[in-house]
């Protein structure tokens, strides 16, 4: 398990208290689980993912990651529609422990309402919270 200080956390992601990151580019919003999440679950075996089309309101659950350790849900941070889905997770889950702000990505969402994004927290206050 990596120490909070060792955590890779980008400043050009916003963060959620159940350890989803969420990237908006232009008028999507790219989704996964951060390093903390990834770390802590361990060898990431599978991972069960929406389809393109679905849509979600926010803190809906939209799928699943299983590890050797446990299974954990995955809740949206911003409501809206599936446009895209990591086509490569099918094969190679273990792309989420590689690189989980990359190659292992989740899923990209249009938004319903992109001010939602404001409500995420950033690398600091996402610190804190780790902080207890």
């Amino acid at each position: 398990m990596k120490e909070i200080n060792d955590l890779n956390l980008p400043e050009d992601v916003k963060y959620t208290k159940d350890h989803e990151w969420a990237r908006p580019e232009n008028d999507v919003v790219t989704i996964g689980i951060n390093d903390y999440a990834q770390d802590q679950l361990g060898e990431i075996v599978f991972v069960e993912l929406p389809e393109e089309g679905d849509t979600f309101s926010r803190e809906d659950e939209f799928g699943s990651v299983e590890s050797v350790k446990a299974v954990s849900e995955l809740y949206i941070p911003i409501s809206g529609e599936i446009v895209a889905v990591n086509p490569d997770l099918e094969d190679s889950p273990e792309l989420v422990n590689e690189d989980c702000y990359q190659g292992g990505w989740l899923v990209r969402v249009k938004p319903d309402d992109p001010s939602e994004i404001d409500a995420l927290m950033d690398k600091a206050a996402y610190l804190d919270m780790l902080k207890g």
